[in-house]
């Protein structure tokens, strides 16, 4: 028998990463090879916006994708969210000049709280939420407090792209294909003081550090270098990860969406319970596995040196502080 189709909202759906996720998820990268979609795309309601998604629209129905059993475009929230099982928040308003951290966070925080609503109000029972505009680990929280009745569990942010870009580093400096890294695991924050762990991550079965024994590269230029690849991105290309962060949606939403291979995790951002110290509530990144029919858990009793205790305990506390911002959204 056909598989009732799954219904994927994607925000921001005729931006950068919208135009390299969709044709991913409608070819069944994301659901499977034998999982029909229905894609409900969101823009904003901007004439020369809505134009440019219509043209995706029309390259999507130009691919003749088996899987996909419809297309639907709006501007409203309420649209674009009906029944959907799986709702992809992609957009969110950029860095403009000038513009600190938290200036963000307080300019991104009503659109996040508009869209949890709307999620809880017309999603499917069973609907789940991956964010990915950015601070996400922060509009994911927004979004969580907003969407009242739906399980906090079902809210996730991305740092599967930290993952891969962690992953390839490693795999790279032990001369060795990115395959051969398992179990790599970000901690924290998706932001520049997100922790990459060199002692859970494997490679060809062994810890990263009893691979690759230079210590002062794992501390410096390895973290440095996952933390800050996306502005190197940005300085090389002048705009930021599209290809990169619409792969990486792909694989956070493949992660959950399937059972997690035996003794295997995956990063995923989610709610703490209050594991490894991460205060209950915020939204973080942690080792997560997931049984494949919608549920998931924190891995429990990894070892942490203390280099990495150090990095954890600064990345929460800034996702403390980027709490403290938006505390008036969260009540």
């Amino acid at each position: 028998m056909t598989k009732a189709p799954i219904r994927v909202a994607v925000t921001g759906a005729a931006g950068q990463i919208g135009y390299a996720l969709l044709p991913r998820i409608a070819s069944g990268a994301m659901f499977g090879p034998d999982q029909p979609v229905i894609l409900q795309l969101l823009e904003l309601p901007i004439d020369k916006v809505m134009q440019a998604l219509k043209g995706v629209a029309m390259e999507l129905e130009d691919c003749a994708f088996p899987l996909l059993r419809g297309i639907v475009c709006s501007s409203d929230t309420k649209v674009a969210f009906k029944d959907a099982n799986w709702c992809l928040l992609v957009g969110s308003k950029p860095r403009g000049p000038g513009m600190e951290r938290n200036d963000l966070i307080r300019e991104n925080g009503p659109i996040f709280v508009g869209q949890g609503q709307a999620i809880a109000e017309v999603g499917a029972k069973d609907v789940r939420v991956a964010v990915v505009g950015n601070p996400c680990n922060t509009n994911a929280l927004i979004a969580m407090h907003s969407a009242k009745g739906v399980p906090k569990e079902r809210f996730t942010a991305m740092t599967r792209l930290d993952q891969n870009r962690a992953m390839s580093q490693l795999a790279t400096k032990a001369g060795v294909h990115s395959t051969d890294v398992t179990h790599a695991t970000i901690w924290g924050n998706h932001s520049a003081t997100q922790v990459p762990d060199y002692v859970n991550t494997k490679i060809q079965g062994k810890p990263a550090n009893a691979v690759i024994k230079d210590e002062a590269w794992l501390k410096g230029e390895f973290f440095k270098t996952v933390q800050q690849r996306g502005a190197a991105i940005i300085a090389a290309r002048g705009s930021s990860s599209a290809f990169s962060a619409a792969s990486a949606l792909v694989d956070h939403v493949h992660d959950l969406h399937f059972a997690t291979p035996a003794g295997e995790w995956r990063s995923v951002c989610v709610v703490s319970d209050g594991s490894y110290g991460v205060p209950a509530g915020l939204i973080s990144s942690f080792p997560v596995t997931s049984d494949g029919k919608g549920g998931w858990k924190i891995v429990q009793g990894l070892p942490l040196d203390p280099f990495v205790k150090e990095k954890i305990a600064a990345t929460v506390k800034e996702l403390e502080g980027e709490r403290a911002v938006v505390a008036d959204l969260l009540k």
